[in-house]
């Protein structure tokens, strides 16, 4: 294990692979893993339970971040929305980097983490894939746990929320100048992830 930190940021847009590669580059590194956007999912769920976007990113507790029913379309919906509003995204950037610090390495995942969260990383991946297949994979995903949407629908949901990320005035989804692009489009997951590997591994120190 690394006594000092060490802070690998992993950008991208939804269902590109940024979840999956990131809790096995953690895995497989030991390193802590934080997906990111489960803090905007657990804020836009107590939106949608009638409480205020700012309150709700202030008052947040870790206890919140568990998956489980985080990972519905409406909440994923709900947090690219919470996600636009400034002071939310202030709230929650003191948690983020405090986890990015702790000794042992740390794996943040999200979309703009290399870019404001942890412009110091060391090292900046930028996982991403076309709105078609990434829009196939939710769909998959979606349907395995009983969802009732169309594709179509999915295709849409998943271009209006790039859309949304890529165009908020704070904090925009965009890669990091010294980022890393790896584009999942054509790539099975164990290659994805050997790719990922690798570029963590021509960075860490001694390498």
């Amino acid at each position: 294990m690394l006594e000092q930190g060490y802070t690998i940021a992993i950008d991208g847009p939804a269902a590109a692979g940024k979840g999956t590669i990131s809790k096995a580059v953690a895995t497989h590194f030991g390193f802590a893993h934080l997906d990111t956007g489960l803090l905007y999912r657990a804020v836009g769920r107590r939106v949608l339970q009638g409480e205020e976007a700012v309150s709700a990113a202030q008052s947040l507790a870790a206890d919140e971040l568990e998956p489980g029913d985080l990972r519905t379309a409406e909440i994923a919906q709900a947090a690219s929305k919470v996600a636009v509003i400034p002071e939310v995204r202030s709230a929650l950037l003191d948690f983020q980097r405090a986890f990015a610090r702790r000794a042992g390495g740390a794996v943040l995942d999200g979309r703009d983490i290399g870019t404001v969260i942890c412009p110091n990383a060391d090292v900046k991946l930028f996982v991403t894939a076309s709105p078609e297949v990434r829009a196939e994979r939710r769909y998959l995903e979606l349907a395995a746990k009983g969802t009732e949407i169309s594709r179509d629908q999915v295709l849409a949901d998943v271009k209006e929320r790039d859309a949304r990320d890529a165009e908020r005035s704070t904090a925009p989804m965009k890669p990091a100048d010294n980022a890393v692009l790896l584009d999942t489009s054509d790539l099975s997951i164990d290659a994805a992830l050997a790719r990922a590997i690798e570029i963590v591994e021509q960075n860490l120190p001694g390498a």
